[in-house]
């Protein structure tokens, strides 16, 4: 007697199950005990670059090893978008609570994961023990993230955009329990995917509380939400920043800057733009805000035309802030391109370490508050007769190195370059640059506005102390 359809089908998909059993199985890393108690993930879309905040509170099997590490998984798309990742442990109770920051880097691991995901260590410093629980805090940044839908919008309309994303974490770990809430900076929100338990107040979308989830478990969502906040992408910058130990530094940006939102369709009507500024080009934007260091000097903005006169300058003991305004308001998919010029005192950023060199501290990233950088280049020229820099930058960079020439310089300065795309705020942190320089360089350019000017004055002496005239033959 043949067998049955059902006798068939069953067979079949107790197999399928096993099988996909064993691939989850091979792609548990190698502290298998780890498991996540409680997750809890905000998204923040308030802005044009989307901040996750994750608290996982995480926790070591009685009967497992010492567990060093903890697996963050992201999709490859996520990778691409990927600023900046960064990872605390809380120790300690209530007021005696700190966070100790912990290394994050890319996993060497050998394993297998669906839908080719990637994944990141938290290097956790102190093993966690059997049996032992900890809580992590985790930021990571992701630009380019918001689709703008429609992809072009009028004069007058408002701006709507896209974020996917997935209502539970993706992890490798068996999730107990998690819940995802997702701000958006208005109270309209056209649309967004359910995955009950799922509710709205306000602003805010909420996925969960959802319990027991398999590892690498993957539930996704689209958010349509309306963002009319400045899209500003510098697509270019280039900082110099060059150092005179007679008591200044010299810093001279440029810029490439465009609206990186929905693109402009129609034509652009002035009069309508001033007299309803709240309805028309609602995600236009037409000034920007650089925050720089205090005691600045010499400020100046300027693009191929000339000066720009639309600058504001506020100085204080704490910090400088310089609001700009472009020639003319962008919409998505305008660009401009301008220069910002400055001086600070030497003696804030230049230093002598124990060793006996010297370093220049400044600040990496761009001043412009709430934009993303995708290629960034800093060039630190150095006074002449430096040698052996030594860039200290506390994440990865292309760096290299290459001679610039000014006014009298002989041998040329030498320039460290540091090059970094997909730059946030969250990378304005403090770096150094460490030389060696002997100061009797120091004299080179004086000596030889000396010797210029003695060899003028001797010529001089010379000229009128020589007879050229044509004497008359006797």
């Amino acid at each position: 007697m043949p067998p049955s359809l059902q006798s068939l089908i069953i067979p079949t998909l107790l197999l399928l199950i096993l099988t996909a059993s064993a691939v989850s199985c091979s792609s548990l890393p190698p502290e298998d005990g780890i498991r996540v108690v409680s997750a809890e993930k905000r998204v923040d879309l308030t802005g044009s670059i989307v901040k996750v905040y994750l608290t996982l509170k995480v926790e070591n099997a009685p009967g497992a090893s010492d567990a060093s590490r903890v697996l963050l998984a992201f999709t490859p798309t996520e990778v691409k978008q990927l600023a900046i990742l960064k990872a605390t442990r809380a120790e300690g109770k209530h007021k005696k609570k700190t966070y100790v920051p912990l290394s994050v880097e890319a996993s060497d691991l050998d394993t297998t994961t669906p839908n080719g995901a990637h994944l990141y260590s938290i290097l956790l410093g102190a093993p966690l023990k059997p049996g032992e629980a900890t809580t992590l805090e985790v930021l990571y940044v992701l630009t380019h993230s918001l689709e703008p839908f429609p992809a072009e919008i009028s004069q007058s309309e408002s701006q709507l955009v896209y974020f996917r994303d997935s209502a539970v974490l993706l992890s490798p770990y068996h999730v107990l329990e998690q819940v995802t809430y997702i701000k958006t900076p208005s109270n309209r929100i056209e649309s967004f995917t359910r995955v009950d338990p799922t509710s709205r107040a306000g602003t805010e979308v909420k996925y969960g509380t959802y319990k027991d989830q398999a590892p690498n478990s993957y539930l996704p969502i689209l958010v349509h939400y309306e963002n009319n906040r400045p899209f500003a992408v510098v697509e270019e910058l280039v900082r110099k920043v060059e150092i005179s130990h007679w008591g200044n530094v010299q810093i001279t940006e440029h810029y490439k800057l465009k609206h990186g939102g929905a693109r402009h369709k129609g034509v652009f009507s002035r009069l309508e733009y001033q007299s309803r500024p709240s309805i028309s080009g609602a995600s236009s934007f037409k000034n920007l805000l650089a925050r720089l260091p205090p005691r600045v000097h010499s400020v100046y903005y300027r693009d191929e035309i000339g000066n720009i006169s639309t600058s504001h300058l506020r100085t204080g003991s704490q910090k400088s802030e310089l609001e700009i305004e472009p020639r003319y308001p962008l919409f998505g998919g305008w660009h401009c391109t301008f220069t910002i010029g400055y001086g600070l005192p030497l003696q804030d950023f230049l230093f002598e370490s124990d060793d006996g060199r010297r370093y220049i501290n400044l600040t990496f990233g761009c001043p412009l508050l709430d934009t993303v950088v995708d290629d960034l280049t800093i060039k630190v020229v150095l006074p002449e007769g430096s040698k052996n820099p030594q860039p200290v930058v506390p994440f990865v960079t292309e760096k290299h190195l290459e001679t610039s020439y000014s006014y009298l310089d002989v041998v040329g300065r030498t320039t460290v370059v540091l090059k970094k795309k997909n730059v946030v705020g969250e990378h304005n942190v403090p770096f150094q640059v460490y030389y060696e320089f002997n100061p009797i360089f120091m004299l080179a350019e004086p000596l030889m506005l000396i010797s210029a000017a003695l060899l003028f004055f001797v010529a001089c002496i010379a000229y009128l102390h020589m007879d050229l005239s044509i004497g008359k033959s006797s």
